[in-house]
């Protein structure tokens, strides 16, 4: 199911892109794709962390993930 909803979300950005893309031009359409699917980001990592945090797990800051991952 979330990889659907995610399919969407990027289909929906590229789609509403295109248009945006048509009227104002590639650069404006990248900015807009670009922000959408930041955002949806952003909210998707916040909801991660809180699902962690209830868990009972331990949040790691940026730093600690790169380090955790180049090991």
């Amino acid at each position: 199911m979330k990889g659907i909803k995610n399919k969407m979300v990027v289909f929906l950005a590229v789609t509403a892109g295109g248009v945006i893309g048509f009227i104002k031009g590639e650069e404006a359409k990248q900015k807009w794709v670009f922000r959408v699917k930041s955002k949806y980001e952003n909210r998707r990592l916040m909801a991660e962390k809180k699902s962690i945090a209830r868990k009972g797990g331990v949040l790691l800051d940026d730093i600690e993930l790169a380090a955790y991952h180049n090991n």
